[in-house]
């Protein structure tokens, strides 16, 4: 499996409507065993980004999907920059 951790920054005062943004723009992803999008209680601005999947091929090819292209375009003038990212590989646990 491959997870990755990563937190994202919005624009100044825009998390909330970014946060609108990515989780209307959820939708099935072949591979994907779980995606939690989190706002990060220290942050005014920060939201994490926590995935697993069954390979990180599958997370690449995800990244072409339409309601992903889709999503990503709609985000983009709400996202400041990334910040921390963790590649993992998790070996269980629940809803995994």
């Amino acid at each position: 499996m491959y997870g990755l951790i990563g937190r994202m920054l919005a624009v100044e005062g825009r998390r909330e409507e970014l946060l609108a943004v990515l989780l209307e723009g959820n939708a099935a992803m072949p591979g994907c065993r779980s995606y939690v999008i989190a706002c990060d209680p220290g942050s005014g601005d920060g939201i994490w980004i926590s995935e697993v999947w069954d390979s990180r091929e599958q997370h690449q090819a995800s990244l072409h999907l339409p309601h992903v292209q889709a999503t990503i375009a709609k985000a983009k003038p709400m996202i400041a920059g990334f910040a921390e990212r963790f590649e993992t590989e998790p070996k269980g646990g629940i809803g995994v």
